[in-house]
């Protein structure tokens, strides 16, 4: 589904301005040198915390400048929003502080750990309604509900104000930094951040190149900046719940089109190992989003070689029960994980001989799910096994075909591995 954009482009008076009214309730977050990084990448690598707002990202500077934008009679009424968790916590911070009642629509699919923070930081003035798979869903019946009770819908990223909220982060840099930047990685999911730092940089610092970066399963911005026009996705992997969006912003669009120097997607898998190598190497917590700078320095790792780079990790709202599946991606975005269907002959000692004839010595089973059905000579079952180097898998698949235990592999297959595993 295509759309229309509108033309919009703030003003570096009213980014100052916003940065004044944020200052209210936040702190500048810092702006951190990663030894590890720059030594890995030969540049000089930062991070900008946005990770370390009371709220936990960055949504709270658009979210309280639109909100304290809001003449009396509007905040009377009450506002309404819908977020896939990080907004809505502004909003509810911002609900609390101002004293203005708020109605805050999220995806069913939301995690708890979110849910819980926006019910937390909202308290008495804010009430969270569950609706639909998606962003988009909640938009949807946030927008409905909106109009019929007559009250202020404050949009996660197209919105003026939430924009110029955003575009703060950029005065943070470039007052922090003692070089000129040369390069910002900036996560997108709708685009309000990124275009709010395009407009910063476009008035103060020119030179600098902004990349934008979302997820390989939702890339919505770089399709629509391929086509030209705004592009409304008809499926997205919403695992990077934080950037999943069907449609970015007719405000933010325009602006990213002819200002971001390029948009980068990047797999979710990807995502899932920097996460881990961020918690185990760097001890920093980080939502799928949150990795996502990061994530793609891989792939400008000649072109930022001697550089000032900044990494805006824009979030940390991680919910703990989702590690399993961080890890699990991880591993499969790796090559160290697979799953097969193994044919074990119905006989007594074929699991024994499997374990020792076939696993390799760092081979370890993971999935095991096997249910002997009939009399047939082989029954199948569906196995994981973790590998310690990727090139492991070529001899094992080997060893189970010359040993007829091979059935299938089921990793290049994702309609049946997502009905089997």
């Amino acid at each position: 589904m295509k759309g229309t954009a509108t033309t919009y482009f703030p003003e570096i008076a009213d980014i100052y301005k916003a940065a004044q009214t944020i200052k209210l309730i936040a702190d500048q977050t810092p702006l951190q040198h990663s030894i590890r990084y720059s030594e890995k990448y030969q540049a000089n690598i930062f991070l900008k915390r946005e990770d370390l707002h009371l709220v936990r990202s960055y949504k709270i500077r658009g979210a309280f400048n639109k909100i304290n934008s809001l003449p009396k009679e509007d905040l009377q009424k009450g506002v309404v929003c819908a977020s896939a968790g990080n907004h809505a916590q502004g909003v509810a911070f911002a609900c609390n502080h101002l004293k203005v009642q708020g109605t805050i629509y999220m995806p069913a699919v939301t995690p708890k750990q979110k849910i819980d923070q926006t019910k937390m930081f909202g308290g008495d003035w804010i009430e969270v309604v569950l609706v639909g798979d998606t962003f988009d869903d909640s938009q949807k019946a946030a927008e409905i509900f909106c109009k019929a009770e007559n009250k202020t819908f404050v949009h996660p990223f197209d919105d003026p104000k939430i924009i110029e909220g955003q575009a703060t982060i950029g005065l943070e840099l470039l007052n922090q930094s003692e070089k000129s930047i040369d390069y910002v990685f900036v996560a997108v999911g709708g685009g309000g951040m990124a275009a709010g730092l395009c407009a910063t940089f476009n008035a103060l610092s020119p030179k600098t190149k902004i990349i934008g970066v979302e997820p390989e399963g939702a890339p919505s911005m770089k399709t629509s900046m391929e086509k030209g026009e705004l592009v409304e996705l008809k499926q997205i992997d919403k695992f990077i719940d934080g950037a999943a969006v069907q449609k970015v912003g007719q405000y933010t669009f325009p602006i990213c089109k002819d200002y971001l120097c390029k948009m980068e997607t990047i797999p979710e898998g990807k995502v899932c190992q920097t996460i881990l190598e961020l918690y185990n190497r760097d001890a920093i917590v980080v939502e799928p989003a949150g990795a996502l700078t990061i994530a793609a320095l891989d792939h400008f790792s000649d072109e930022i070689k001697g550089k000032n780079v900044v990494c805006v990790i824009s979030g940390s709202n991680n919910d703990i029960t989702r590690t399993a599946e961080i890890k699990e991606r991880a591993l499969l975005h790796a090559n160290l994980k697979h799953y097969f269907i193994i044919r074990f002959p119905q006989r007594p000692g074929a699991l024994k001989e499997f374990v020792a004839d076939i696993l390799g010595p760092n081979d370890d089973i993971t999935h095991f799910e096997y249910s002997k059905k009939s009399s047939r000579e082989n029954a199948p079952a569906v196995v994981g096994i973790e590998l310690k180097s990727a090139e492991d898998l070529a001899p094992l698949i080997q060893r189970m075909k010359i040993n007829n235990f091979f059935g299938d592999y089921l990793n290049d297959k994702p309609d049946l591995f997502q009905y089997l595993v």
